[in-house]
């Protein structure tokens, strides 16, 4: 097990210095700071003064290994934008995106596992085909299509929930969160409810397919041989069955709900970190970029890890391969 765990860790370190080696030379490709940055009056010498502040100036080794340097110490530099430490502005929008990110999943699940035990269950009845074709349709929608649509029902139309922002917060140990005031839960709706489509849509089909294969397993042939009511069949042999790719895939998806939230912050002006990726994107942010994507790596190397140890734990076949 301990030669699993070490194989594991040293695949992880490799994918994390690889992806920061690409997010790093791509972005040396495609921007320049200084461009961005220097204003219409900056002479030659002024611009070469900028770039030898940001530190541009070096050649891209340098440059990488000096940043791969401050990373070891926890540094990831400054903004070139905001003049402000990169991780200050990424813990700062953090708590916005993760409180929708949450929200959204706890929707999903809620709604999507009952839906498809229910389709799963009740293969034949008007309602499963109603359920089959709706995750159909919100499963390929485009995300930002459907924020639009929302905001024109539930903001234009009917006029029952704000449009964008973020509303009022309340500060909990320092950081402000909008779940715990009834503005700010108004404004979260919506940019959730966005995000928890998908994962509705993704949850159903998944509890609907894992339904149907579990429900001919000859353990549960045997219990309804018992005279098991349906009720303790579905509670006790079935929802434990089809958990365990449910829990794995919705372990990944958090990730996915916390690291590509940029389209719906974007559409909502949701002040989360993927709106605050956007705007060093466009603004050239080169620092801001490169953290955010190697943390992003770093949540979804340490999720996928997780998992593996954890088959590996049930499933001693796994340690062994």
């Amino acid at each position: 097990m301990l030669n699993f765990i070490t194989r594991r860790l040293g695949q992880s370190a490799v994918l994390v210095l690889v992806m920061s080696a690409l997010v790093f030379v791509g972005m040396y490709v495609i921007s320049d700071p200084v461009a961005v940055l220097a204003g219409e009056d900056f002479t030659e010498a002024d611009r070469q003064a900028l770039a030898a502040e940001l530190g541009v100036d070096r050649p891209l080794i340098v440059q990488y290994f000096n940043f791969l340097g401050n990373v070891i110490r926890g540094d990831f530099g400054s903004s070139f934008v905001y003049n402000r430490p990169v991780m200050d502005l990424i813990l700062e929008k953090l708590p916005a995106t993760l409180e929708v990110a949450f929200l959204a999943m706890f929707i999903g699940l809620v709604v999507g596992i009952p839906l498809g035990v229910y389709s799963g269950l009740n293969q034949k009845k008007p309602a499963t085909k109603t359920i089959s074709f709706a995750t159909t349709v919100g499963y390929s929608i485009p995300n930002f299509w459907q924020g639009v649509l929302l905001i024109m029902l539930f903001a234009v139309w009917l006029q029952i929930l704000p449009a964008s922002g973020r509303g009022d917060t309340v500060e909990v140990f320092g950081v402000g969160w909008s779940m715990f005031s009834l503005n700010g839960l108004s404004h979260m709706i919506l940019p959730a409810l966005n995000l928890a489509i998908y994962t509705i849509c993704l949850q159903a089909r998944l509890a609907r397919s894992g339904t149907q294969e579990v429900m001919y397993q000859d353990f549960m042939t045997f219990a309804r041989a018992k005279g098991i009511s349906r009720e303790r069949i579905v509670r006790r042999h079935l929802v434990r069955n089809i958990l365990i790719p449910i829990v794995t895939i919705t372990g990944l998806q958090l990730g996915g709900l916390i690291a590509f939230a940029t389209v719906t912050e974007t559409v909502f002006s949701w002040p989360g970190i993927g709106k605050l990726l956007l705007d060093s994107i466009h603004n050239s942010d080169r620092p801001v970029v490169v953290a955010y994507l190697i943390l992003i790596t770093l949540m979804f190397v340490t999720i996928n890890f997780i998992v593996d140890v954890t088959y590996a734990l049930l499933d001693p076949r796994i340690r062994y391969t």
